[in-house]
């Protein structure tokens, strides 16, 4: 692969996205900020391999070892996003399962999310519309989605998991009202997590 060849830089979807930056708030040092100390952070992970590291970035080896020993500095947006991605889920790995252990067996999490709710239920007269909600997330779901997203679950997946527990806490209350109640949403157009 060329210096300017470029492959399409990853999209994740919102929920996805969510959980990351979730833990980036967890982190309790800065991730490194420069494409140099990135490289030479991300060199570390992949045993010193230039050719491992430019493959996980879409990049050359060339360009790889041109950032580690300095005579690059600035990369193209697509680059520079795909070493920002890199360098962030590599990031204190140990604080970041702490964090989600700790979610998934105790504290759970927050979830504010603006989407469209639409429902299913007996005797129903409320039509599903967008709504804005803030709410907790028991444990066992949050379990279920850490678990799903770390097998590598897409979006699509992850929506009713996330649905299923927004319904528990939100609409039902813990189970002691609107038994029979299931809410899906779709059109996510904004959503956050908070460990």
């Amino acid at each position: 692969m060329s210096d300017h060849e470029q492959q399409p830089a990853p999209r994740r979807g919102k929920v996805l996205e969510a959980l990351a930056r979730a833990e980036r708030k967890v982190f309790t040092r800065p991730a490194p900020k420069s494409a140099n100390a990135q490289v030479k952070f991300l060199l570390t992970r992949v045993k010193g391999s230039a050719k491992a590291l430019a493959e996980r970035v879409g990049t050359s080896a060339r360009t790889i070892e041109r950032y580690r020993v300095g005579k690059l500095k600035k990369p193209q947006k697509r680059l520079q996003a795909a070493l920002v991605e890199a360098t962030e889920s590599e990031w204190q790995p140990q604080v970041r399962a702490q964090a989600r252990a700790q979610a998934a067996t105790s504290r759970g999490m927050m979830v504010e999310v603006t989407a469209y709710f639409g429902f299913t239920c007996t005797g129903s007269s409320d039509d599903g519309r967008e709504r804005q909600i803030t709410t907790d997330i028991s444990p066992t779901y949050v379990k279920q989605i850490l678990q799903l997203q770390e097998a590598g679950a897409t979006e699509e997946e992850l929506h009713p998991i996330v649905a299923a527990a927004i319904t528990e806490s939100y609409f039902t209350e813990w189970g002691t009202r609107a038994d029979d109640l299931r809410a899906d949403f779709t059109s996510v157009s904004s959503i956050s997590f908070r460990f």
